[in-house]
């Protein structure tokens, strides 16, 4: 007879580790997603531009997809849902999200977006889907408002003074928060979702941009830059995110998937801060430090139930 001299390993299940990577995933795509987006407006575009892009390629593709699921797994939506997601996640969350960026720099949106989601998606859990919170994922929420005052109010400095971008922003990440809390509810295929607010998008944005306005503003970009939003903002947030965080919400539940964008900020100023030449203050970086703290305070939270 042998002793065991080592605790056995714990892992997490396999369902919980998919939703993990899932929303991880989501996390970082979207932070390039923010920073392409900060980079597209610098060039020249709007948010009507961004949109357009993104659905000029999301689009057919998720057409394709859901022309081979007819005659398979039919898509498990309703009318109402398929409209109430088409509007919380389609052409009005792009236009909000991007359009922000033409009244406040990189630093609020790669912010505000993302800690809208997150404390709105923790909101809208407990007093919708009635999950409870806790003492210690309160105390992360208190931090990741700290940080926010500090990168966008007391760091922002002589760009303070973007309200409105702002305000934009912020609906743009309530939006998403309330899709995670109706997609828990609903328990919606994560393909269907995407695929439904990719063709809306396709049918109700494509064709009156093209007729109206053209694609003059496309075209004016250089090729390079062209080919990278046309990936970014098409296949890896218009398709591949979508369905990632969809996949995290029906895994672990709106308030556990709800902390992942709160790593969005770290992305988009990895990523977009030495593409757009912008600059963090001394207490932006300590807001983003906080910012962080309270994410992993959320998380551990988040585990321990």
């Amino acid at each position: 007879m042998s002793l065991a001299l080592s605790p056995p390993a714990v892992s997490l299940p396999s369902s919980a580790r998919l939703g993990l990577i899932a929303g991880l995933s989501a996390a970082a795509i979207w932070g390039a997603y923010l920073a392409l987006s900060r980079v597209g407006v610098a060039a020249g575009l709007d948010g009507f531009d961004v949109a357009a892009l993104r659905y000029l390629v999301a689009g057919p593709v998720m057409l394709a997809i859901l022309l081979m699921r007819r005659n398979g797994a039919h898509p498990r939506m309703t009318a109402v849902q398929a409209i109430t997601v088409s509007v919380l996640l389609g052409p009005p969350f792009v236009l909000l999200s991007v359009g922000g960026y033409a009244f406040a720099p990189l630093a609020h949106g790669s912010v505000l977006v993302p800690a809208s989601l997150t404390l709105g998606g923790l909101a809208l859990s407990r007093l919708v889907l009635k999950e409870k919170l806790g003492f210690q994922r309160m105390i992360g929420v208190s931090v990741i408002l700290t940080g926010l005052t500090l990168i966008v109010g007391l760091g922002a400095g002589p760009s303070g003074n973007s309200i409105t971008g702002d305000a934009m922003f912020v609906l743009a990440g309530l939006s998403w928060a309330a899709f995670a809390a109706l997609q828990q509810r609903w328990q919606l295929p994560a393909i269907d979702v995407t695929a439904v607010v990719g063709f809306a998008g396709l049918i109700a944005l494509v064709p009156g941009y093209l007729i109206f306005r053209g694609s003059d503003a496309l075209m004016a970009l250089p090729p390079a830059m062209l080919v990278t939003q046309l990936i970014v903002q098409g296949l890896l947030s218009g398709v591949i995110a979508m369905i990632a965080f969809a996949t995290s919400v029906r895994l672990l539940g709106a308030a556990r998937a709800a902390t992942f964008p709160a790593l969005v900020p770290g992305f988009a100023l990895l990523i977009g801060l030495p593409l757009t030449g912008e600059a963090l203050s001394i207490l932006q970086a300590f807001g983003l430090l906080a910012l962080g703290l309270g994410l992993l305070t959320v998380l551990r939270a988040a585990q321990a139930q």
